[in-house]
């Protein structure tokens, strides 16, 4: 039988020096007794899958919205590509595949309905309210907004994954990431998922791209990456177009792994990474492309944004998303009487703004449309 000192005692033999160990976590912030068959990387992990806002990640968009097809990538599938990339980097690295896959799995749960179109709305509706950031709502999602436990609020997740949530904000200065900023950088695990989110997203927003059709191989001639690996394709006889492109995607991500892999051995050699917290106080990333893989992201972030970000399909999209999110803060704000009775007992204990931007912050993109319909359509029954 494995129990969980079987498992821990797995990490500390198989595990690099500089990886975080279940054995040496700083815990969590309501005590709790130990599982008998799991660590606490593997809690955290379970909890998150089984939390409510991780299953409306799945009517959640990542680029296109729901109602464009069922083809296109969402927040939950993004989620799942992110955590596969985070756990086959972390096992070349011998890092803490159980924290990486938790740390991947948690890092995307405060997105609102819509995207980047829903967090603009809901940033401008909230400025002199605290504003709106993605990942500091989802440090209050694991700390405050998910209720599954009796005697606290949140998930009472392990000290590290709710670090690298912290860290991945750009507000440092907020209140609610102090205890997790003494440091610049993250553990090892949470810079393979930022690097795994940055391969999958760029990877997958150009398989998005070609099935919808805004853009096509003649554009991707100018990617100098997508150019590159074109080359060393091998073609298959009476392969379909649409074949021969997810054979060069399949390509674009595993070239990206496997630079980054080798570059952050490279780079945990130089600059004489032995301990986690090494990793945590030195003055740049560890985890990291080479140079030329820098540069070719970078390339290939500029087209996706001109190609795609900004075509007038997924502008029209952002309008009309940015438009329901405005219209639902504005008429909950002026009526508190039109959001669901479990959230307006909540008004006597939480502050009003924040408590309408957490509840359109956990809408699907479904769910809003239909609610926009509902209060704002005269057909529409409600």
């Amino acid at each position: 039988m494995r129990d969980r000192l079987e498992a821990e005692k797995e990490e500390s033999d198989l595990l690099a020096p500089y990886a975080s160990r279940s054995i040496q976590s700083l815990g969590r912030r309501h005590a709790e007794e130990e599982h008998p068959y799991r660590t606490i990387y593997m809690r955290d992990r379970d909890r998150i899958i089984h939390c409510s806002a991780f299953r409306r990640l799945e009517y959640k968009t990542q680029v296109f919205i729901y109602y464009e097809g069922d083809y296109y990538r969402t927040r939950l599938t993004h989620t799942m590509e992110v955590a596969q990339i985070a756990r086959s980097m972390a096992r070349a690295l011998r890092l803490n595949e159980d924290l990486c896959e938790a740390i991947a799995l948690v890092h995307d749960l405060g997105h609102p309905p819509f995207g980047h179109s829903g967090e603009s709305a809901l940033d401008e509706l909230m400025k002199n309210h605290g504003r709106f950031e993605h990942n500091l709502h989802t440090l209050r999602v694991i700390e405050h907004v998910e209720s599954r436990y009796p005697a606290f609020r949140g998930l009472n997740l392990s000290w590290e994954t709710r670090e690298a949530v912290a860290k991945h904000s750009r507000r440092r200065t907020d209140e609610s990431v102090k205890e997790y900023v003494k440091a610049d950088f993250p553990s090892l695990e949470a810079q393979v998922v930022d690097l795994a989110d940055s391969i999958a997203y760029n990877s997958h927003d150009l398989d998005d791209g070609l099935q919808s059709k805004i853009i096509d191989k003649e554009m991707l001639n100018e990617v100098p990456l997508w150019k590159r690996i074109q080359k060393h394709v091998v073609s298959y006889a009476g392969a379909s177009e649409k074949l021969a492109n997810y054979q060069v995607i399949r390509n674009i991500i595993n070239t990206q792994v496997g630079d980054g892999i080798r570059q952050t051995e490279n780079n945990i050699k130089r600059f004489g990474v032995q301990k986690p917290d090494d990793a945590r106080n030195l003055d740049e990333v560890v985890v990291d492309f080479s140079a030329d893989m820098r540069r070719e992201q970078k390339e290939l972030k500029i087209f996706l944004k001109k190609s795609v970000y900004e075509n007038y399909r997924v502008v029209r999209m952002e309008e009309k998303a940015y438009r329901v999110v405005k219209d639902l803060f504005q008429a909950y704000e002026k009526r508190k009487e039109l959001m669901e009775p479990q959230v307006q007992k909540r008004f006597e204990q939480e502050e009003r703004h924040r408590l309408i931007c957490d509840y359109i912050a956990g809408m699907t993109d479904k769910f809003a449309l239909e609610e926009h319909a509902k209060l704002f359509d005269p057909m529409s029954r409600v």
